[in-house]
């Protein structure tokens, strides 16, 4: 699904009235109706007291389609008019005036803390105060109305935006959002909703689609798209009737040092997990007994060194290489990654040490291989381009980085982006239970073990995060957040891929889907 900017989606509002003919009020009333439909369809003619609070706009003209709607069915409403200012849009007075035909209890005019009312925890409230039109933080008496709302402990809901957030520029004041436990929002997310500052402003969010012109929305570049289960199968490659293990590959894991060879267990079983047909891990000699006791199907190779990686020597050329994972920062281990850069045709995943080297040493940069998919944590990427303002110059750094040395960075998160190109590609699986140690170097073995079998770089690392959250989602639902560990990723991976393929390529010609 594609993510639009606040420009791009008043564009396509605009295309939509001129090609469809409507006024702009029908398509206010499409998406009020939207919102009327998914209300009614949970509250089941309850009559749960619903304090609706309407900005002045159209966000506002959006909530009062909604609270017509309402109190024509019978629902217990009070609306609220935040009167932020004496203007007012077209669309908002066209709604105000029709709230007269459906009750005799009109909207209370807001001006002061003094016309705050009294809501219970028990109440709904919702939010149609600023839209994604708000260009300035919400000030004075209307902050702390906000202040007041986010205090009630009643359930909030958010018309198309948490009041107070821009759809696409950094927050200005976070004491002056709402805090929403649902956001229903228009046609497209915004990427508001999926960055750390600004997404914790929502529990959820849901998308309604109000009809807006399709072949805009298929045409646009958008600023970033999600990535769903469909786009991800259509990037999936099939297992072949006759193919056997080189069919999918021969990838090299490089990992682990002096009380880190989980990381080297992790990866391998991982990138195995995923379809890689044949693994090899180059471990120093204190790994070779661990690597070889914890999976047989892995063949090793050592360091000459008991302790750390000091050479990086393979008799074979890698369909692909994963390494970084619990490798260290040792003055030898940074020159065989630097030998390694110089040397070595094979894709690389690099994550963890590798990505520190990088950063620590601009030489080893500078022969950071082109197709490279690197693969940091907040951190690591603030070592790798620097610190930054906020999320968005965060996600402009990245672009600028990824572009300049021609290789993908996956921003590892609570939706993990995937830049490349100067294209965003938003991850929409995955939970908390997956911040836990050893989660990345799953993450690595994964994309490591799909670039063996023929994906390209981009693919793999769509395919590869979706996949890894996916699992994580599974085991969550298995174990609970707090007792997941990296290895219950590794474990349902192939749980995961059954989900995206079922019943597509699993289902018997019997079986009635309708």
């Amino acid at each position: 699904m594609k993510i639009l900017s606040v420009d791009q989606i008043y564009q396509a509002d605009q295309i939509t009235l001129e090609k469809q003919e409507l006024k702009s009020t029908e398509l206010m009333e499409r998406a009020g109706t939207a919102i009327y439909k998914w209300l009614t369809q949970r509250l089941k003619s309850s009559q749960i007291p619903i304090h609706i609070f309407s900005g002045i706009g159209n966000n506002g003209g959006d909530g009062l389609v909604v609270a017509r709607l309402l109190i024509k069915a019978g629902y217990n409403v009070k609306v609220y008019i935040v009167n932020i200012s004496e203007k007012r849009s077209k669309d908002f007075l066209y709604n105000y005036s029709l709230i007269k035909d459906v009750t005799k209890d009109w909207p209370l005019l807001m001006h002061d803390e003094a016309d705050f009312p009294d809501i219970d925890p028990e109440d709904i409230i919702i939010d149609a105060i600023f839209g994604i039109g708000l260009n300035r933080p919400p000030k004075g008496w209307i902050k702390k109305l906000i202040q007041y709302l986010n205090k009630t402990d009643a359930y909030i809901l958010s018309i198309d935006i948490p009041s107070g957030l821009y759809g696409n520029k950094p927050l200005d004041d976070a004491e002056a959002v709402v805090q929403a436990m649902e956001t229903l929002t228009f046609q497209t997310p915004k990427l508001a909703f999926f960055l750390p500052e600004t997404g914790k402003f929502m529990e959820g969010f849901e998308v309604l689609d109000i009809g807006q012109d399709e072949e805009y929305l298929d045409q646009v570049q958008p600023l970033a798209e999600t990535i769903m289960a469909m786009d991800v199968l259509n990037l999936y490659r099939p297992r072949k009737p006759f193919g056997y293990k080189n069919t999918y590959g021969h990838a090299l894991i490089v990992a682990g040092s002096y009380g880190k060879i989980g990381a080297a267990v992790l990866s391998t079983t991982a990138a195995f997990r995923i379809g890689a047909g044949m693994l090899t891990t180059f471990v120093p000699k204190c790994g070779y007994a661990i690597m070889q006791t914890a999976l047989p199907e892995a063949m090793v190779i050592t360091d000459k060194e008991e302790n750390f990686i000091s050479e990086i020597i393979a008799d074979f050329e890698p369909s692909a290489i994963g390494i970084g994972m619990g490798i260290g920062k040792n003055e030898a281990t940074v020159k065989a990654v630097k030998k390694l850069f110089q040397n070595s045709k094979s894709s690389l995943v690099i994550d963890a040490d590798a990505l520190n080297i990088i950063s620590e040493n601009e030489d080893v940069l500078r022969l950071l291989p082109r197709k490279s998919i690197l693969t940091p944590h907040p951190g690591e990427l603030k070592r790798l381009i620097g610190a930054w303002k906020d999320d968005y110059e965060k996600l402009e750094m990245t672009k600028r980085f990824a572009s300049k040395h021609d290789v993908v960075v996956i921003i590892k998160g609570s939706y993990t982006i995937t830049v490349y190109e100067n294209r965003l590609y938003v991850n929409t699986t995955g939970n908390p239970g997956m911040g836990t140690a050893g989660s990345g170097d799953v993450l690595t073995g994964v994309i490591t073990g799909l670039v063996s079998q023929g994906y390209d770089v981009l693919s793999a690392s769509i395919v590869g995060v979706y996949l890894h959250g996916s699992a994580g989602d599974i085991a969550a639902q298995h174990l609970g957040y707090e007792s997941m560990l990296s290895g219950d990723i590794v474990k349902y991976l192939g749980e995961a891929y059954l989900e995206l393929i079922t019943p597509t390529e699993n289902a018997s010609p019997e079986i009635d889907f309708m």
